[in-house]
């Protein structure tokens, strides 16, 4: 079980504000964290990574992590940690990048195998397309055996094809491993298809936290289906408009009246929905 309460200041988007959490995680969760940019959910893993302070507790079953007179540093945490970047040393190989962090060579082998890369062991990051320095990235994240598995929307800057794919790693190697996994993503399918919680915050304040089905699917009254989207255009033709909305890395384009309109604005937030197949827009406040 990992206990986690903590406050710190941030410079958030809307101005200053304080990072204010406490919940805890089960072992072998796979827990996703949502929300908008700069509401707390990176600087949330660096202060669980030991790679920023903070004021509160984190207990890792009987051990602090955290607390008014310990902060371990990274190295004493046993955490993995999985950036957007891939953060491999060009001059080695695929193998040695792997061995560096741990001189466990079974376990870099078994790693590679699940994640098939065993043929690439010897090649160097210069030669690897960019989900396979991330393939490697992961593997190499999970030589630590890690108490806790964190991972920074990893997959943000890959097609989708890649994104399916590497999704699928880590599941396997979430339930290989029986790790304890943070996710920070913004693709409501990816977390979908990899948590089994969601925890939203907004503000630096937890909003909503819940079983991945019961956060994603929430609809209002009689909406038979429900998705959050981003508008990106609004354009009228002829007597009606034509509105654009990004839905994880889909294209949306709904038919609207000019009554319907009202109270939308381009990049904001919106809620796709549909009435016996008529879809309609509402802004999100």
């Amino acid at each position: 079980m990992i206990k986690i309460d903590i406050k710190k200041e941030l410079d958030g988007a809307a101005g200053a504000m304080q990072l204010d959490v406490a919940f805890s995680i089960k072992k072998g969760e796979f827990l996703a964290i949502e929300g908008a940019s700069g509401s707390g959910k990176t600087t949330l893993l660096r202060i669980l990574a030991g790679l920023e302070e903070a004021e509160g507790e984190i207990r890792v079953d009987d051990r602090v992590w955290l607390n008014t007179t310990t902060s371990l540093p990274p190295q004493q945490r046993g955490i993995g940690f999985l950036f957007q970047d891939y953060a491999l040393f060009d001059n080695m190989s695929v193998l040695n990048n792997l061995l560096f962090v741990a001189k466990d060579r079974a376990l870099a082998e078994r790693l590679l195998a699940l994640t098939d890369l065993t043929l690439l062991q010897h090649r160097y990051p210069k030669t690897l397309s960019g989900g396979q320095k991330q393939r490697v990235s992961l593997c190499r994240a999970m030589m630590q055996k890690p108490t806790l598995l964190l991972l920074d929307e990893p997959l943000s800057a890959l097609h989708s094809e890649m994104r399916a794919s590497l999704q699928k790693e880590i599941l396997t190697l979430h339930n290989e491993f029986n790790l304890t996994t943070i996710m920070v993503s913004h693709d409501p399918s990816e977390i979908y298809k990899l948590a089994s919680r969601v925890i939203c915050l907004e503000n630096g304040k937890i909003i909503k936290d819940g079983a991945t089905k019961d956060i994603l699917l929430q609809t209002n009254g009689s909406q038979k289906l429900s998705f959050r989207g981003e508008l990106l255009s609004l354009n009228r033709v002829d007597v009606i408009y034509i509105a654009i909305v990004a839905i994880g890395q889909q294209l949306i384009e709904v038919v609207l009246s000019e009554g319907e309109i009202e109270g939308l604005e381009i990049g904001k937030e919106v809620r796709l929905s549909t009435k016996a197949f008529n879809p309609t827009l509402t802004p999100i406040v």
